[in-house]
């Protein structure tokens, strides 16, 4: 008979509970504020900024490079790793930019008196980025918090954690880069009193096919347990307004909000956007009917007017989908779970399957 620390059980329930709490709260709600007054196009940032080009024949690929002071994405939100700033397969973009220009006074983003998309700094992020939800959060003012991906966060004020706020690094650890004509791996090694770990983050594409994997591995080197959770965000571009896209799942699909069905039908294991999402339009809601087991992290978005499309694989049991759209990018956002104890290691991995017929 095995038996069962019922404490530490106990313990990782309340994490994950609260990791999930903290990062899914904010998710379909966008911040209230004054239009933006200035803004850095978002072609005159990237051009700026350092980046990797990578490519395996098929596949050509430009990745984020990590830089405190030049990077393009320096924001708090998500991991600064793996920014794919552009995609392209048979003459097709999947990524790219999904905002005009970027601000640092913007929280999430807004729009200018021109109608242009303008992002901040913590959500100006490019392709298929994660957020991990925050290690050791407390609403106490000068205490300190951990981001994966980021560092160590300090908490200013009373206020709850707030993934559209930018927080103060105090410190974003030890970084290193290695580069292959085909991947790029991220290290960031983060030392602490509690928190410590070792994440290495790997974009590769595989040789002779049309697949970008992301894998991960997460070692906790510090005293107490890891527990957080991680999504996706999966920021495509498929089709302008995301008309006629279309996004597959292995089960059947639910909403417990049902988006407007002028715009999207739910029918089956299938989602259908029957017209363009229209400017300024938001679309943001959960999706369930998934199980337990790692075989439903599995969908595909497919662009039916061009058969353009992407197919996602996770290794890890789902614990929360979210749907996204504006008129500019439509993202699917699948979260896992990540629990572990001092001296264990994690290991996850996405696998990316492009379909671009050729023009």
């Amino acid at each position: 008979m095995t038996r069962t620390n019922r404490p530490s059980v106990l313990l990782c329930a309340l994490g994950l509970a609260l990791a999930a709490l903290l990062l899914a709260r904010p998710l379909a709600a966008q911040p209230a504020q004054s239009m933006p007054t200035a803004s850095t196009p978002v072609a005159v940032a990237l051009a700026a900024a350092p980046g990797r080009d990578i490519s395996n024949g098929p596949i050509t690929a430009r990745l984020g490079a990590i830089d405190g002071s030049k990077g393009f994405y320096r924001g708090t939100r998500f991991d600064q790793a793996g920014q794919v700033f552009s995609l392209m397969l048979n003459g097709r973009e999947f990524y790219g930019p999904w905002f005009d220009a970027v601000a640092p006074d913007v929280l999430d983003y807004a729009y200018d008196a021109s109608g242009q998309v303008v992002a901040g700094p913590d959500s100006a992020a490019i392709g298929p980025v994660e957020e991990f939800a925050p290690v050791d959060f407390t609403a106490i003012a000068g205490s300190h918090f951990v981001k994966i991906g980021v560092g160590i966060l300090v908490q200013p004020d009373k206020a709850p954690y707030d993934h559209y706020r930018h927080y103060k690094v105090l410190d974003s650890g030890q970084r290193t880069t290695h580069m292959t004509p085909r991947s790029v791996t991220y290290i960031q090694t983060l030392k602490g009193a509690g928190t410590a770990y070792v994440y290495t983050k790997t974009l590769e594409l595989e040789p002779g096919t049309n697949q970008l994997v992301i894998s991960h591995s997460l070692k906790n080197t510090g005293k107490t347990a890891i527990h957080t959770s991680v999504y996706d965000h999966n920021f495509l571009r498929l089709a302008p307004g995301d008309s006629g896209l279309r996004i597959s799942f292995p089960f059947p699909v639910h909403a417990a909000t049902l988006p407007d069905p002028g715009l999207i039908r739910i029918r089956g294991n299938t989602l259908t956007y029957l017209r363009p999402v229209k400017p300024k339009e938001r679309v943001s809601f959960p999706v369930t009917g998934f199980g337990g087991g790692v075989r439903d992290y599995d969908f595909r978005v497919t662009d039916t007017r061009t058969g353009a499309g992407a197919r996602v694989e996770g290794d890890q049991p789902l614990t929360r989908i979210n749907i996204f759209s504006i008129d500019k990018v439509q993202a699917v956002e699948p979260t896992i779970a990540i629990n572990i104890a001092p001296g264990q290691e994690k290991r996850w991995t996405y696998r990316y399957t492009y379909t671009a017929p050729k023009r």
